[in-house]
């Protein structure tokens, strides 16, 4: 048995290219950093003193920026190519960050924390267009998982330590993150030759299946099945996000939890992700598992985590283990939904609209990351945390069934091609 298990991690690892290594180096450089954005609600609240209104409405801009800079992003990489739009990315994203510190007006803070955003999420497609491109259709959701990895990684110790961090002054958050997105731009820089233009836009696309969606020439924004798979990403994104700003709320106010223990926290789910997801994921593909069944699998244990939040601490559960008992099962979730919602997104594409199919994905998640501040803090102003939970599990409930409905039209369409084509060569 432990022989076996050995040899599925091997497995997992291995036929990624150097470039798809070099890159998830990258991000684990980036993401070791990334203090910022987990602590920021705690951040604006308790050392700044805004409202929490004003906390959501300025963690609601974070995403707005998001959503623009990564249509911009995408539109650019299918332009110029990703590896530029990854090195100014970076370079401008350190910049911002150290330079946040030392905003404080609320209207300034606005303004500053949306222009980070909109050209830093420019590196969001066009970090994905780069994973396709250095890798194959065998390989390529196991790709987006080391990235994943590495970024998991990277959480785990930048949420340990910005913990620490936290509890000692908030703006070394700012520094230590701002100083990883220079330090990672220029191992970029150094280590990562310019692709030929060429040869990026002919990779080979994915055959074909249940398991990797049909793949189409047309543009993303006239892809009906696509907009409606963004639409079902963006309702489960919605709430799965609220892990970075309304969960380390009530950890702090209502669980009574430390900045300590909440850094903690937000670090075992990263530590689980870097033991498990690649392994997850290779053995899940060896199944031959449809893409969509997998990713309703991960949003109903999605679900379950938002709804063990709303359990009332007793003798059965202490305030430490409803917490635990979220992070394992919306950990679990995730390592079931996310990578596939990436590979499902570039296998519907080909590699002249890769950018802008990353793109729009890319903005129903940062119109996710809007939402999500807003709608949490206006129902838990409204209603309180008991009935917030329970509304949010409704929501990613509503988006598994958009993707069930998505993975039968899929299904059904595929099998209307198969019969054309059939019919086709008979005729012949």
């Amino acid at each position: 048995m432990l022989q076996r298990t050995l040899h599925l991690y091997q497995r997992a690892y291995q036929g990624l290219s150097p470039s798809v290594w070099l890159l998830a180096i990258v991000m684990l450089i980036n993401r070791c950093g990334t203090m910022v954005l987990p602590f920021m609600t705690l951040y604006l609240t308790q050392h700044l003193h805004f409202s929490v209104t004003d906390a959501g409405i300025i963690m609601a801009l974070f995403g707005a920026g998001a959503f623009i800079g990564t249509f911009i992003g995408g539109r650019l990489t299918d332009r110029f190519g990703f590896y530029y739009i990854q090195l100014f990315s970076l370079m401008f994203g350190g910049f911002a960050l150290i330079g946040l510190q030392f905003v404080t007006n609320f209207y300034l803070l606005c303004g500053s924390i949306f222009a980070f955003t909109l050209f830093g999420d420019s590196f969001r497609p066009a970090n994905q267009a780069a994973i396709a491109h250095y890798s194959d259709p065998e390989t390529r959701t196991r790709a987006f998982s080391l990235n994943r990895l590495a970024i998991n990684l990277g959480w785990a110790v930048g949420g340990a330590l910005g913990g620490w961090l936290a509890s000692i002054d908030y703006s070394l958050l700012f520094w230590v993150d701002g100083i990883t997105c220079l330090i990672a731009s220029i191992v970029l820089w150094i280590f990562l030759s310019v692709p030929n233009r060429t040869n990026a836009q002919t990779v080979p696309s994915a055959t074909p299946s249940l398991v990797a969606p049909l793949v189409t020439a047309q543009s993303p924004y006239r892809d009906r099945l696509f907009i409606g798979f963004v639409v079902c990403a963006a309702l489960y994104l919605m709430v799965f996000m609220q892990l970075f700003s309304i969960v380390p709320l009530f950890f702090k106010e209502v669980l009574g939890l430390n900045e300590q223990l909440i850094g903690r926290l937000m670090a075992l789910n990263g530590v689980l992700i870097v033991l498990f997801e690649m392994a997850l994921v290779y053995g899940l593909e060896q199944q031959n598992h449809p893409k969509t069944t997998l990713i309703i699998m991960g949003s109903i244990l999605t679900a379950l985590a938002y709804l063990a939040l709303a359990l009332p601490t007793s003798a059965f559960f202490s305030e430490i283990q409803i917490a635990l008992i979220f992070i394992l099962f919306a950990t679990l979730g995730e390592m079931l939904s996310i990578p596939f919602l990436q590979s499902f997104t570039v296998e519907r594409s080909n590699p002249a609209t890769r950018g802008q199919y990353l793109a729009l994905y890319g903005m129903g998640a940062s119109f996710a990351q809007t939402t999500a501040p807003i709608f949490g803090s206006f129902m838990v102003a409204q209603a309180g945390f008991s009935v917030h939970w329970p509304m949010a599990a409704s929501l990613i409930l509503v988006s598994s069934c958009g993707f069930l409905w998505l993975g039968k039209a899929l299904k059904q369409k595929e099998a209307q091609e198969l019969l054309m084509e059939q019919s086709s060569e008979s005729s012949s």
